[in-house]
């Protein structure tokens, strides 16, 4: 089995992350996927941001739930970053899902719901990719088991990963239970034994967020189904190596 190399939050290292110019430039290093974070504005528009307030990746100030979309397609997305991005915008789940239809990509939306339990997130984020095909090569991610269940009641054959960074032995069998068919599991948790318990009970296991050429290297090692990491083309360049 061959690990999948899904951009964290798209070419982050290279560009900031969460935005169109990341998501691009992972897919011109040919990543095999992108991993994406959603949350809801005050008007229940879907986009694309990691953190519940918009003052570490933008210009402006405030809670992503207390602005409107309108108000947050204002905001520069890049210029801290570098300036060479000056201008970059926040994008909605539309346009990245409108970028991605065509493209040979693997879709892993985390749902951003583990600290403010958006309303509607998972109907709305679900409608959304079934409106855009893509139901078929998209995984949703999340810390929150209760969304994970609200989710999997929408598609029994939508793949649905828990994601944790805490060790717990017991993470496959409770993974299970609450509907899950994938594991999102912080590279510290990461061992031999749960990758091979993960796949005798059919559970796809991804690890993040893995930069470090010896932790890539141990993760296509071990047999991993997929590594996020915010380097997509040196990943691949260490694949291409692991593979001799």
């Amino acid at each position: 089995m061959r690990t999948q190399i899904l951009a964290h939050r798209g070419a982050s290292k290279l560009a900031p992350e969460n935005t169109m110019p990341a998501f691009e430039l992972a897919y011109f290093q040919e990543a095999e996927g992108i991993e994406t974070d959603v949350q809801l504005t005050k008007d229940n528009i879907p986009v694309l941001i990691h953190d519940e307030h918009v003052k570490r990746t933008t210009d402006g100030a405030g809670y992503i739930k207390d602005l409107a979309f309108h108000q947050l397609k204002e905001l520069d997305a890049g210029s801290w970053f570098s300036q060479k991005f000056s201008g970059t915008r926040i994008p909605s789940l539309e346009e990245f899902l409108h970028w991605a239809q065509n493209k040979r990509l693997h879709v892993n939306i985390e749902l951003k719901n583990n600290k403010i339990d958006y309303k509607n997130i998972e109907s709305i984020v679900y409608e959304m990719i079934l409106h855009y095909q893509l139901l078929d090569r998209t995984t949703i991610s999340t810390f929150n088991s209760n969304s994970l269940k609200r989710m999997r009641d929408f598609d029994n054959n939508l793949s649905v990963a828990l994601l944790t960074s805490k060790r717990n032995k017991n993470i496959v069998a409770y993974s299970k239970t609450i509907g899950a068919d994938a594991i999102h599991v912080k590279y510290r948790s990461l061992s031999k034994p749960l990758i091979e318990h993960s796949h005798q009970e059919n559970m796809a296991i991804r690890v993040f967020t893995v930069n470090r050429f010896a932790h890539i290297m141990k993760c296509f090692n071990y047999g991993c189904d997929g590594i996020i990491t915010d380097i997509p083309g040196e990943a691949r360049l260490y694949r291409d190596l692991f593979e001799k």
